[in-house]
């Protein structure tokens, strides 16, 4: 059997899309092949920056860091979930998955931001699961929840982060259900299971990391 890779993940540049008050990128050379005889950049940036996942510690007083996590804790089975054109995810549209999500360790949310990618309306309000939604979701056994926007929450100013401007990172990380943002290529995604993986840098202490999320399909 073969296997049809698909890559989820935004290409890191100092021109790409960052949170509302994160500093973008920067790529600076430091040597060359022309005077040092090896090629060598330095890279300076946030670390939820493009195609990232979130730890518990992002916004969780002494919870886990990524690299306390297993390797495991990055792969598994996945589904994609449609929501485009939908206001929010509403609980009610969520358990017409429900047999899927028993069977599956990651939830990824198609919402059609990633048309957006690289605009000013990628920040406008996108679907995102209610707070019935994201309490009801902690029931399965969940590693990880993707989306092709910004974050599981509406946007907040990054000055002003509190439980209730992100309730659905506080109910989502406080299970240890990691979250996957900037996702992309969703579109490209069957109907049936895949394998799915997100493995982050090996950063000690890491509140989040830079991926490369990858659907491997069976073809």
């Amino acid at each position: 059997m073969q296997n049809k890779l698909i890559d989820l993940t935004y290409i890191l540049n100092e021109k790409i899309t960052v949170y509302p008050g994160t500093i973008k990128p920067r790529f600076e050379v430091l040597n060359t092949i022309g005077q040092d005889g090896f090629s060598e950049f330095k890279m300076t940036m946030v670390s939820h920056t493009g195609t990232h996942i979130d730890a518990p510690s992002h916004i969780i007083k002494n919870a886990k860091s990524l690299d306390r996590f297993p390797m495991d804790k990055f792969i598994g089975k996945a589904i994609v979930i449609p929501c485009q054109g939908q206001k929010e995810i509403s609980l009610k549209y969520l358990q017409t998955f429900e047999d899927k999500i028993t069977k599956i360790d990651f939830i990824l949310f198609y919402t059609g931001w990633q048309n957006k990618w690289n605009t000013k309306s990628y920040f406008d309000d996108c679907p995102v699961p209610t707070i019935e939604t994201a309490k009801w979701l902690t029931k399965f056994e969940l590693k990880g929840i993707g989306i092709d926007a910004f974050s599981l929450d509406k946007v907040v100013s990054a000055h002003k982060v509190t439980p209730e401007s992100l309730p659905n990172h506080h109910i989502l990380l406080r299970k240890e259900i990691l979250l996957i943002e900037n996702l992309t290529n969703l579109n490209k995604l069957p109907k049936k299971t895949f394998l799915f993986q997100c493995v982050p840098l090996n950063i000690e202490n890491a509140d989040g990391s830079p991926v490369r999320a990858i659907a491997v399909i069976d073809v």
